[in-house]
């Protein structure tokens, strides 16, 4: 087994980092206050609004519903309160689901994947790169608004921090420059970071394979692990082997299967559609 006992901060001052998991259909939000000569303590965001009254509620899901106007009215646990359908309805919402699928909507076949033909498509006018700007400032908000009431003098510990933030985002096996680009000017113009070299240093990327590997060596980890994510969008697999004390390197390519639970429902009612087409069973619940 292989542990690593986290060092005391030895930064000249008090920073906050952000850690923003957006999934295909879920996304969560860990993060850290870093205090000089504290032991570093990572926490998670556990409340969020029309989640209030579920305990632990640690991830909400991927959605956003903009009005005719293409402004944001519903995201996250509010996107599926109770009486929202007939709002949407009402109003004409539009729904944006799945859209960090068009960062690469087009699977390369030498990873085992097939292409995606059953993506949902954005609302009118907006990119996958204003989409992802605008769930991520509100997974910001929940941050900030999480700490303020769940910290002492949270307020005031907010403010002490808010201009001391470094940010980490989580993305797929595999993706690499292209969608990192996509994702960093969605948080550019989300706001969390400024259009500068400067700005630009403050956003951290980690793959989820990395993401899973710094996880397990924290509860212990083998000289050698093969690491599989099997979530409701995607496939993760990474295989890591230790070469020194606290140093690992890949032994395998990492990969990223777009297969997860939603899309084996997808398939699996394609084809009990198309297996009982004509008969009788086909409209049944």
């Amino acid at each position: 087994m292989i542990t690593t006992a986290r060092e005391r901060f030895c930064g000249p001052r008090r920073k906050l980092v952000l850690a923003f998991g957006v999934g295909i259909t879920h996304s969560r939000i860990s993060y850290c206050i870093l205090d000089p000569g504290v032991v570093p303590e990572i926490r998670g965001v556990t409340r969020f609004p029309a989640h209030q009254n579920i305990p632990g509620a640690a991830k909400i899901t991927t959605i956003i519903y903009y009005d005719r106007d293409g402004k944001v009215k519903a995201v996250g646990a509010e996107a599926m309160r109770e009486g929202v359908y007939e709002q949407v309805e009402d109003e004409e919402w539009v729904k944006a689901e799945w859209f960090i699928l068009h960062l690469q909507s087009k699977i390369v076949p030498a990873a085992g994947n097939q292409v995606i033909n059953d993506i949902p498509r954005l609302p009118p006018g907006k990119t996958v790169v204003d989409v992802f700007a605008d769930f991520l400032a509100y997974l910001y908000k929940c941050t900030a608004t999480y700490i303020k009431d769940t910290h002492a003098n949270g307020t005031a510990l907010w403010d002490s921090v808010e201009g001391q933030i470094d940010f980490v985002l989580s993305h797929s096996n595999r993706w690499e420059g292209t969608q990192q680009n996509e994702i960093l000017k969605a948080a550019v113009q989300a706001g969390l970071v400024l259009d500068t070299a400067t700005g630009h240093a403050r956003l951290s990327f980690v793959t989820e394979g990395e993401a899973s590997l710094h996880y397990a060596v924290q509860n212990g980890l083998p000289g050698a692990a093969t690491k599989a994510y099997a979530g409701e969008g995607a496939i993760e697999i990474s295989s890591y082997k230790s070469v020194y004390t606290d140093t690992f390197e890949k032994i395998s390519v990492p990969q990223c299967y777009f297969n997860g639970s939603t899309f084996v429902n997808i398939h699996a009612q394609d084809f009990l559609s198309n297996f009982l087409e004509g008969s009788r069973y086909l409209d049944d619940p």
